[in-house]
């Protein structure tokens, strides 16, 4: 994995984007303003305009920005990634600047939020049909909702980063916090704490509400 800086990010529009998406993690979408937002990349709010028109296209901007970054590193730590004993350092320095402005944006309910979420479902969901060479397949019969509750947790730990990094002793969106949040995630997606016994209780149990809803 080499450094994730595609030529566009030379840009001053790259500049802004990077900028918008700060100060929306910062100050939210409602607090982030275009002055403020060129301020911090070092331009005119005019400029800011030129390239993006208005708040709103920016933002658009930054969501999308947001998801390729994000899938990016997945779906090549999904693909052999994890083998380079680089790829975690290369990794976080793209994601974790984005997992603040994600962190933000769910916590702000608005459209663009919830097309953020929506499109992470669907990528995960993607993934999860297709499979990669180093995961196994689901044996969920309910496919759809099993990538939304991936999605969701995976958002959450975001979202409640400030009391994980409390809890923990160290900030989880930072590459000193994130190995030892990342090594518990990796213990409970591939610990198994139910005996067979209570899974099967519990499953017949759901279902058997499930069906009487129906």
């Amino acid at each position: 994995m080499g450094e994730r800086r595609e030529p566009e990010d030379l840009t001053t529009r790259a500049r802004i984007r990077d900028a918008a998406m700060t100060q929306f993690a910062e100050l939210g979408e409602k607090g982030a303003t275009i002055r403020g937002i060129a301020k911090a990349a070092g331009v005119s709010p005019a400029l800011v305009q030129h390239h993006f028109k208005n708040k709103a296209t920016l933002r658009k901007a930054c969501d999308a920005y947001a998801i390729d970054a994000i899938r990016r590193v997945k779906e090549e730590g999904l693909s052999g990634g994890m083998a380079n004993p680089n790829f975690l350092t290369l990794a976080m320095q793209t994601a974790l600047p984005v997992q603040q402005y994600i962190a933000r944006a769910l916590v702000d309910d608005s459209d663009a939020a919830r097309a953020l979420f929506d499109d992470a479902v669907r990528f995960s969901e993607d993934i999860l049909t297709h499979g990669t060479p180093d995961t196994r397949n689901p044996t969920t019969d309910d496919l759809h909702a099993y990538a939304a509750v991936i999605t969701a947790m995976n958002f959450g730990l975001v979202v409640l980063n400030e009391h994980l990094s409390r809890a923990l002793g160290s900030d989880i969106l930072t590459e000193e916090g994130y190995p030892r949040l990342a090594m518990a995630l990796l213990d409970v997606h591939t610990d198994n704490l139910l005996t067979p016994e209570l899974e099967a209780q519990t499953r017949a149990a759901l279902r058997k509400m499930r069906d009487s809803d129906a």
